[in-house]
């Protein structure tokens, strides 16, 4: 006999969780996904809204992967929930030998499907309902979609405050702090001093220090980066999280990876377990063995990359629109100075009426509506400064005369 209840809300079962629907599309992911119907239907668009660069690589070839022993016929299979070893060993060397961070490779790391899930487990393993997360603007705009997934409260800090401030933002209910270095949309690199003081506040109030350091390769040449996993050898309150994605330019291979201490990485590899199992194995295998070369092969690409950004940050400064200070990454972080727009309707527009793609800034915090993040990662100098000038003329266009 089959028993029908009614359901307990009256909705759909189809419908939403309350959770969900209180959580925003990622709205940069959103847009672009509108870039790709636009080119479908045959549209040119200048495209300076994409979060990653594209660089010239190989193609790859996965015939010699396992040559040395007979481990290629694991290639389409599970492997070690905790990334395969081989690839932990390369990365644990590369925080090491790079930025001075002790890694082992067997107890403090995990490789996971991309970065943005590890900062999610990361959350979800932390988190008490109602626990409390900082997260200073502009930020990457998922994090406060994360901490809300996870039944905590981000607190969300105006982008003018200075990290020196942050502590008028700790309360009894602060769990952790989560940074963007270098930051994601306005290419700013965290100082020496302003590290060890993000450090001294999570120590002194029992946080911990979520550090996303996505963008470490995309800082110009003779400019210092230390990543915060230096101040914090034994991993007592810092988690570092990293990523293939954009360093080596395959952001659509998703795998990614955190360094924490050994007992918080425990608890997200039970979350991984049952989530994701693992990174796809195929994947992790060719970058494991083509470590170095992939690379040598991105690096020069990466300070092209850098160079433009720095370029255009000139060019837009001599067009009159000003930048939040930044030299890192492939992201600008303009100002829409005089215009009567807010960024969301201002990029409306642009895409509309220029054929030009950019990320409204209310996507990095409510303090960003008067800027938006432009990308110079995927397009060629000379389109770059199309768009910029497109950008110019339309502030321009809606500014008060």
């Amino acid at each position: 006999m089959t028993i029908y209840l009614e359901p307990r809300t009256g909705r759909s079962p189809t419908h939403g969780s309350t959770l969900v629907d209180g959580v925003a599309q990622a709205l940069s992911i959103k847009h672009n996904n509108l870039v790709y119907e636009m080119r479908a239907a045959g549209r040119d668009v200048i495209t300076l809204s994409l979060g990653e660069a594209f660089f010239d690589l190989p193609v790859p070839t996965f015939d010699d992967l396992g040559a040395d022993g007979g481990v290629g016929t694991g290639l389409h299979h599970y492997s070690h929930s905790r990334g395969l070893p081989e690839l932990r060993t390369k990365l644990a060397g590369y925080y090491a030998d790079q930025f001075q961070v002790p890694v082992d490779p067997d107890r403090e790391i995990i490789v996971t499907a991309g970065s943005k899930v590890a900062i999610y487990m990361v959350l979800l393993a932390t988190l008490e309902p109602g626990d409390e997360v900082i997260i200073p603007e502009p930020f990457w705009l998922s994090y406060p979609e994360q901490v809300r997934l996870c039944r905590g409260v981000p607190v969300l800090v105006p982008q003018d405050v200075s990290v020196y401030d942050l502590h008028r933002y700790v309360t009894p209910r602060t769990r952790a702090l989560i940074i963007n270095n270098p930051n994601n949309p306005s290419g700013r690199v965290y100082g020496e001093a302003e590290l060890a003081a993000l450090h001294d506040l999570v120590h002194d109030n029992g946080m911990l220090l979520i550090a996303d350091e996505a963008y470490n390769e995309f800082v110009p040449p003779g400019q210092p980066f230390r990543s915060c996993g230096a101040f914090d050898p034994d991993k007592e309150h810092t988690v570092t999280v990293n990523s293939m994605s954009k360093n080596y330019g395959i952001s659509g291979w998703r795998i990614g990876y955190l360094l924490a201490h050994s007992r918080l990485v425990d608890a997200v590899l039970k979350i991984n377990q049952h989530l994701i199992t693992c990174a796809p194995t195929i994947l992790c295998r060719y970058v494991a063995e083509h470590f170095d070369d992939i690379l040598a092969h991105t690096r020069p690409q990466i300070q092209r990359v850098v160079a433009l950004r720095n370029e255009v940050a000139e060019q837009l400064d001599t067009l009159g629109v000003r930048t939040l200070p930044g030299s890192a990454s492939f992201y600008l972080f303009a100002s829409l100075g005089t215009s009567a727009l807010d960024s969301t309707v201002f990029a409306e527009r642009l895409l509309r009426d220029s054929g030009v793609s950019v990320v409204a800034g209310i996507a990095y915090g409510d303090s960003c509506d008067r800027y938006i993040r432009i990308s110079v990662g995927t397009e060629s100098p000379e389109r770059v400064t199309q768009g910029i000038t497109a950008i110019r003329d339309l502030i321009a266009a809606t500014s008060p005369h």
